[in-house]
């Protein structure tokens, strides 16, 4: 690796992942201030040459906003500085719940964001589990979409799964629960029958699959309110499950979801630290994604293929 051709910041967002990066990259951070102006406004300014350079900005873009101007920012001046390229390294894609128009007069915000990435400068963008396959497409540069899912196989990997049985929340997750289940050695697989009746309130009404006496893994890209997992474990349970654990890429963990999941009868919540959060001890498990991002980041860097971390 080219050290000196190379270049990774971060802006405020996640600051503990990036500086797990740059340490498994085997070099510091660069120098860049993220601050505001007395108005509020956001300030960014790279502190270090860039000209020329293979730039990557580490950052997540989950609520507030001002984690996504941050972003535009930085991609801005790294362009205006002229880096030969910009990757945008994005944990957490905010905004890909909203990702097509499922009502009159509502935006596809979504594809407003990928928008406004582009056009501030970023020629390459490297994200993890967006929650919905088509966002890809909603850019027109290049897009290298990462999972956890080796994350969590190396993590209940280690157990007996004799009785283990991969569920998936709702049929949107059928296909990534599929995966999971076959790189776990070809485990049963459940699927949840959910339908939303009124917004923020999902309704888990029936369950496709046999899970009586078994384990139950529930795997999904994200836990908001905790609502969906809760109300399938509470069918899983009746349905005569031993028990239920949840693996899930982002802790978005909105409102109350933490104290309504710690209350919970789930036995146990994976997640990784794409968003950063101070968990109570107890049921919550955080695995880091820091290796799998370095390694893309390098071989994107070096012009390898990124392919096979795409499993």
């Amino acid at each position: 690796m080219t050290r000196n051709s190379m270049k990774v910041f971060c802006g405020n967002s996640v600051p503990r992942l990036a500086q797990n990066i740059s340490k498994k990259l085997g070099f510091n951070l660069g120098k860049v201030t993220v601050d505001r102006f007395s108005d509020g406004e956001i300030r960014v300014k790279i502190e270090e040459n860039v000209r020329g350079a293979d730039v990557f900005i580490i950052q997540s873009t989950q609520a507030p906003s001002d984690n996504l101007m941050e972003l535009l920012l930085m991609c801005d001046a790294a362009k205006r500085a002229s880096a030969s390229r910009i990757t945008t390294v994005i944990p957490y894609y905010g905004y890909a719940r909203q990702d097509k128009k499922d009502e009159p007069r509502v935006p596809i915000t979504a594809k407003l964001v990928a928008d406004l990435l582009s056009q501030a400068g970023a020629s390459r963008i490297l994200a993890l589990d967006l929650h919905a396959e088509q966002i890809q497409g909603f850019f027109d540069i290049p897009v290298d979409h990462l999972y956890a899912t080796p994350l969590f196989a190396e993590f209940f990997g280690k157990r007996n799964l004799a009785d283990y049985i991969v569920v998936a929340p709702d049929a949107g997750s059928a296909k990534r629960s599929r995966g999971y289940a076959k790189r776990m050695g070809n485990l049963p697989m459940a699927i949840v029958d959910k339908r939303r009746e009124k917004k923020d309130k999902p309704e888990a009404l029936n369950l496709v699959g046999a899970v009586e006496g078994k384990k139950c893994l529930l795997l999904d890209d994200l836990i908001s309110t905790g609502t969906t997992l809760i109300e399938a474990t509470g069918l899983l349970l009746k349905k005569g499950a031993k028990e239920v654990r949840v693996a899930a890429t982002h802790g978005v963990f909105s409102g109350e979801a933490i104290e309504k999941l710690k209350a919970s009868p789930i036995e146990e919540i994976v997640i990784t630290d794409s968003l950063p959060r101070d968990l109570p001890a107890g049921k919550f498990r955080v695995l880091s994604i820091a290796g799998l991002l370095s390694e893309a980041i390098r071989r994107i860097h070096n012009g390898e293929s990124v392919s096979s971390l795409f499993i």
